[in-house]
C-alpha cells in the first residue's frame, strides 16, 4: 500500500435492537468507542432501538462495532448498518438525549 494514499474515512448508521435500553448500554458503546479513533454519537430511540452514527477510518469502525458486539452480545439482537454522508464531528464520540 502506498504510505501517500490516505484511507478514506466513512460515516455509518447503526440501528441496534433486542434488549438495548435501561441496560447501560450508551455508556458501554461510548466506552468502547473511545478505545477506536472514531468519532459520533449514540442515543436511545422512541421504538426500543438504539442509534449509533459513527465515522471514520472502515477498519476502526468495524472494530468499534466488532468490539460493542462482544461486550453486549447477550442484549444484541441485530445492528442494521447504513452508509452516510460524512459529517462534523469535533466533539469525538457522545451520548445524545
Amino acid at each position: 500500500m502506498n504510505p501517500d494514499v490516505k484511507a478514506p474515512v466513512e460515516r455509518r448508521r447503526l440501528v441496534v435492537s433486542g434488549r438495548v435500553q435501561g441496560v447501560g448500554f450508551r455508556a458501554t458503546a461510548m466506552g468502547v468507542a473511545r478505545r477506536f479513533p472514531v468519532t459520533g454519537f449514540v442515543r436511545n430511540e422512541p421504538d426500543g432501538t438504539v442509534l449509533i452514527e459513527v465515522q471514520g477510518l472502515s477498519g476502526a469502525i468495524d472494530a468499534f462495532v466488532l468490539a460493542l458486539r462482544n461486550r453486549m452480545v447477550a442484549n444484541i439482537q441485530g445492528i442494521d448498518s447504513l452508509p452516510m454522508a460524512l459529517a462534523e464531528d469535533g466533539q469525538g464520540f457522545v451520548i445524545e438525549r
